[in-house]
């Protein structure tokens, strides 16, 4: 038999688990002392309790402040997300100019205190639902340019103290849902410049009550009826609204007459012709009534026709009895 390597923990084995197994003999499942020892040799689960652990240290190769207040992880070409989440202390963390595509569910669980967060310049496609569900302090959020084409509709709920958020330069985003920016109250500045959207609901801004800001040039908008309730909404809701449409027109794409003219620059003359416009349904319910008349018309004639001959018959048969 070939000598034992040295190891501390091969002590607390049973000698046959250290010679090899005889080939004739079947596979046969592990000991329980074994599994056992495994689990006893496996790393504990991450906590948010303090104690010197990962969530009390600077994660590696990141830059931290002294008392890891600060913790920047930007321009480190990485592809996924530090081993070990900020600490627990951490206000400002900075993900920024990385090449990170997904972020695990939970990830900023534990850090209660973030305020600021920047995960700007990734290559982030979605956002898992519970991402930010500890984050009630959080001011700041940037998303900017990443490859973002879905965002579900409660993502940024638990963040409720929000003030800026930056979802610019994202050209796959081309749809919002309705509730995404609801439980926001304290929103002011909302980046959507440079995404796919060629139409922004109302409904999704309902409740921003004190927005001050709203970018939203370089999407690809369709000036056509269904852009007036935006443009009324932003024209008496943002207050800086005139001035970023000056700085940072949103312009019209379609249709090809309208490619250029600026939103904002829309006058409720210009949607005159809306109010008399019918819709689909409404073309399509004119058809299915000139259809009905026309064969009703039909009908009508045939049975006047049939009139018309047995009066033409009887008038007849009357003439030849008076002969």
């Amino acid at each position: 038999m070939p000598p034992l390597p040295h190891h501390p923990f091969l002590l607390l084995l049973p000698l046959p688990f250290l010679l090899p197994p005889p080939p004739s003999l079947a596979w046969a499942p592990p000991s329980p002392l074994l599994l056992l020892l495994l689990l006893t040799l496996a790393p504990p689960p991450l906590t948010c309790g303090g104690g010197g652990g990962p969530l009390s240290r600077c994660p590696q190769l990141c830059n931290c402040t002294l008392d890891l207040t600060g913790v920047d992880c930007g321009s480190l070409a990485l592809s996924s997300p530090p081993s070990s989440p900020p600490p627990l202390p951490t206000q400002r963390y900075s993900l920024s100019h990385n090449r990170i595509s997904e972020l695990p569910d939970g990830y900023f669980h534990c850090s209660r205190e973030l305020r600021w967060l920047d995960l700007s310049n990734n290559s982030l496609s979605w956002l898992p639902a519970g991402l930010f569900r500890s984050q009630s302090q959080l001011r700041f959020l940037d998303l900017s340019r990443n490859n973002l084409s879905l965002l579900p509709g409660t993502v940024f709920h638990p963040a409720g103290a929000l003030g800026t958020l930056r979802l610019s330069h994202n050209p796959l985003l081309s749809e919002l849902d309705p509730l995404l920016f609801r439980g926001l109250p304290e929103l002011r500045s909302l980046d959507l410049s440079h995404c796919g959207l060629p139409a922004l609901g109302v409904q999704a801004l309902a409740g921003l009550e004190e927005l001050e800001s709203l970018r939203l040039e370089g999407n690809p908008w369709l000036c056509g009826c269904g852009i007036e309730p935006l443009v009324e909404w932003v024209r008496s809701h943002v207050q800086r609204c005139s001035a970023d449409s000056d700085l940072f027109p949103a312009e019209c794409r379609a249709p090809q007459e309208m490619e250029g003219v600026p939103v904002f620059s829309l006058t409720e003359e210009s949607f005159q012709s809306c109010r008399f416009s019918l819709s689909l349904d409404d073309y399509l319910f004119i058809a299915f009534v000139g259809f009905l008349v026309s064969i009703a018309s039909v009908a009508t004639n045939f049975l006047l026709g049939i009139t018309a001959n047995c009066c033409h018959r009887w008038s007849k048969a009357s003439e030849e009895e008076d002969i």
